[in-house]
């Protein structure tokens, strides 16, 4: 037979272009020989030759040529077709040849290929040769559409191609199974290095999505299925090896499908063991909580996969208790270790916790310190929900952590990963068009009880009807929401009587009702305010709550705010000197600077004294008490009494707009912001806003950047613009990101309220380095928020440039 073929390629010559005698000798001759193996090299190297020969000649043919690539060898037929893309053709090649390929793939011909390099029958060169065709199977698309210039056939198109050549691997696959129950040796490395280089290549969604429900299906209840998929992922090169591990884990139905598909590939790969361990949990945070649990429910399915699960838990817990990490690393990327971490703390199991229970409470011990110690409430809270999760699996029988913070869905989300999910029910959780046919199921009773619900009282007999009806429960209650508490002890009416009060007074009504008026009395009579506003500074400064009273710390803020206000210039000397005294609690130093920051806003407002909330277009960040809406304003009342009395004839200003005042921000600005930025770098006993105190730097911060953004067409502002920006470059690199938040917001303030041709010709040099920081920000700060802050400083810096280009000389 395979003399037959050599002769019949003999007689076709070694022309451009074989004639339509010869190309149907050549096919006789090969549908005589029958399987392609049997012919020899020499056959095999004329054949190559004829069929690239055919498919790159000058002119077409006559007869069914493409039919000799369809029944051929299919690696020859394969590369000749491909080989005759790589240079221009005349015309009718164009479409021809992708028209014979497009055949060659509808017609299974790609799996034969691939089965074929699977087979135990090797030619010399058979490693090149695979090499050559693993090369063009992975980018054809890209072949074709350089060859056709964007005029491709839609199934050479990614999105259509790749899932056609994920069902000849299926295939394939098939006739492996097939082969080892008939006792036959194959090898699935060539359909292992098409699985890298796809998944490289970044097509493993189209390639997985055809294999993986059809493996899964497979893999259920046989074991040499089992054995093919794991072989198949085994044989993969170490360089593709992470690409098909991430598609294989972010597409596997659940745990379980994994294991069933990757076996115990991370004991056996180094590579694999790398990426699972270590890239996807340590150094990437991207992925969703179902791959997480994908992958920490894959390493506790196996008893020699449960050691690299410890191990994991101990690392991912190390991290968690490194106060550079938790200082350094986004928010995000600690979230994902925080959820990898109770996810491992599910799986673990009785003795698995007995024998690790001394490192974990070290870790546990370690970490929340850090967490606690952090600026930004998400870390905080992140920090309690893990410990006190440890702590719930270390201590079962005893006493374990509680920690106080607000429960939102994703607290809610963190704790649920303690718990495995349990196997769903028939009948919770039905979607809604299947809620009658649940109905239908349910015995007559039920189903009656259920439609009708007050149907069963009618079953009731006569003497529970009589004793229902004479039930106190349908009396009607009386409405009390108007009621007002009688109040035994009168308000004070004057200040001095409040001071004396809250200093010395033991009655503790007395005490309520002076805390409740005097924010009123300050502001009603602000001459006998002034001749003791210092002293009631400095009382409300360090009063503390002597009963349950509701709302204390708002009535104290907003009593010390009027008495700022009313007092500004010798009260905010008192408290800007007072931030950085001795003997004073870290709250109380919080305290003066939210009390400034609402002092100056209802100062520096132009309407409405009391009114005003700070809304500006960088978030200070600092928390305000909402003001209460009992006090009345008698103008705002008058004037909608008469608008609503008025008829007007004519449109004109629908609203009065309340009479303004000037700024009286103006004068005092230099009283508030000077003295907070004088002393920061000098540490005291008891308190160091460069040390273990940055939480009171970072609020320090925010507050300078309020106050700047308040001055605005102040007499001080570019002095203290200047002086704002030294302060800022001075902790540019601080290593906490909530006050690197406060410097980009200072930043930001000095931007808006300095007048552009001050910033030009007084801070050039400033600005233009402060300009290079920001980049570096952009570019390098871990911090979302951080970034997001620099690039709209940098906005801000080009907005400024193009307004004073444009401005007239």
């Amino acid at each position: 037979m395979a003399a037959a073929l050599e002769s019949a390629l003999q007689a076709a010559g070694p022309g451009i272009c074989p004639g339509a005698e010869a190309v149907d000798a050549v096919r006789a001759a090969l549908a005589a020989a029958g399987d392609s193996a049997a012919l020899g090299e020499r056959e095999w190297a004329r054949l190559g030759a004829f069929l690239r020969n055919l498919a790159a000649g000058p002119q077409e043919p006559a007869g069914p040529w493409r039919s000799l690539f369809l029944e051929g060898p299919p690696d020859l037929a394969f590369c000749a077709l491909t080989d005759s893309l790589a240079a221009p053709r005349p015309g009718w090649r164009l479409a021809a040849v992708p028209e014979a390929l497009e055949r060659f793939l509808r017609q299974g011909r790609l799996s034969a290929l691939i089965w074929e390099q699977c087979q135990q029958h090797s030619r010399p060169g058979s490693a090149e040769r695979q090499d050559a065709l693993l090369g063009r199977i992975v980018c054809l698309p890209d072949l074709v559409g350089n060859s056709l210039q964007g005029r491709s056939p839609a199934v050479f198109f990614p999105q259509h191609y790749f899932p056609l050549l994920g069902g000849a691997v299926l295939q394939v696959l098939h006739n492996v199974s097939t082969s080892l129950r008939d006792g036959l040796d194959c090898s699935v490395s060539f359909v292992s290095h098409i699985l890298g280089k796809v998944c490289i290549h970044g097509r493993q969604k189209e390639i997985l999505s055809v294999l993986v429900p059809h493996l899964t299906d497979l893999t259920k209840s046989d074991c040499i299925w089992q054995r093919i998929c794991w072989r198949l992922v085994e044989c993969v090169p170490d360089r593709w090896m992470e690409a098909v591990v991430l598609g294989f884990v972010q597409r596997a139905p659940g745990a379980d499908v994994l294991s069933r598909l990757l076996g115990n590939l991370v004991v056996k790969n180094k590579k694999a063991q790398f990426v699972v361990t270590q890239k996807m949990l340590l150094l990437q945070y991207g992925y969703t909580t179902a791959v997480l649990q994908n992958l920490l429910g894959y390493l506790s399915l196996d008893g020699l996969r449960r050691a690299l699960l410890i191990k994991v838990l101990q690392e991912l817990l190390e991290t968690w208790g490194s106060s550079s990490a938790v200082k350094h690393s986004p928010v995000e990327q600690q979230q994902y270790i925080s959820k990898a971490i109770l996810i491992c703390l599910s799986h673990l199991k009785e003795p698995e916790i007995e024998s690790c229970r001394q490192e974990l409470l070290t870790s546990m011990m370690e970490g929340v310190k850090c967490h606690l110690d952090s600026s930004l409430p998400q870390i905080r809270r992140l920090g309690m929900i893990v410990a006190e999760s440890i702590s719930s699996k270390i201590n079962t029988d005893g006493p374990v952590l509680k920690f106080q913070y607000e429960e939102d869905d994703e607290a809610r989300e963190l704790k649920s990963l303690l718990v495995q999910p349990a196997p769903l029910s028939v009948l919770p959780g039905l979607p809604d068009n299947e809620n009658e046919n649940a109905e239908a199921a349910l015995p007559p009773v039920l189903e009656s009880n259920s439609k009708s619900p007050t149907a069963t009282t009618h079953l009731l007999p006569d003497e529970e009807s009589d004793s229902e009806l004479d039930s106190d429960d349908d009396l009607i209650p009386y409405d009390m929401s108007e009621d007002k508490e009688l109040k035994k002890t009168k308000a004070p009416v004057y200040i001095r009587d409040c001071i004396e009060v809250l200093t010395g007074s033991e009655d503790l009504d007395k005490w309520e009702e002076a805390v409740k008026a005097l924010e009123s009395l300050v502001r009603k009579n602000p001459a006998a305010a002034r001749e003791v506003s210092v002293e009631l500074a400095k009382i409300l400064l360090h009063l503390e709550e002597k009963t349950c009273l509701e709302g204390f710390a708002e009535l104290r803020q907003k009593a010390q705010v009027a008495v700022l206000t009313t007092d500004p210039i010798p009260v905010a000397q008192y408290l800007t000197s007072q931030f950085y005294s001795l003997n004073y609690s870290l709250r109380q130093r919080m305290d003066i600077l939210d009390v400034l920051v609402l002092a100056a806003q209802e100062l520096s407002c132009a309407k409405g004294r009391g009114k005003t909330k700070y809304s500006g277009a960088q978030n200070p960040r600092i928390q305000v008490l909402p003001e209460s809406g009992s006090s009345k304003d008698w103008r705002r009342i008058v004037d909608e009494r008469i608008k609503s009395k008025m008829r007007r004839f004519a449109k004109g200003q629908s609203q009065v707009e309340q009479p303004s005042r000037p700024n009286e921000f103006n004068s005092l600005a230099g009283h508030f912001f000077f003295p907070l930025i004088q002393n920061f770098d000098r540490p005291l006993s008891t308190f160091d806003l460069l040390g273990e105190d940055h939480f009171v730097l970072g609020r320090l911060v925010h507050t300078l950047a309020v106050l700047m953004y308040l001055a605005v067409n102040t007499m001080a502002v570019t002095t203290m613009g200047k002086a704002l920006l030294e302060f800022v470059w001075a902790l540019r690199f601080h290593t906490d990101s909530y006050v690197r938040q406060g410097l980009l917001s200072c930043v930001s303030s000095i931007l808006l309220s300095v007048p552009a041709e001050h910033l030009l010709q007084d801070v050039t040099e400033e600005i233009l380095e402060t300009r290079s920081w920001l980049e570096d920000v952009v570019e390098k700060d871990p911090d979302g928020d951080c970034r997001r802050l620099a690039l709209q400083n940098l906005l801000l810096m080009e907005n400024l440039k193009k307004k004073l280009e444009t401005a007239p000389s």
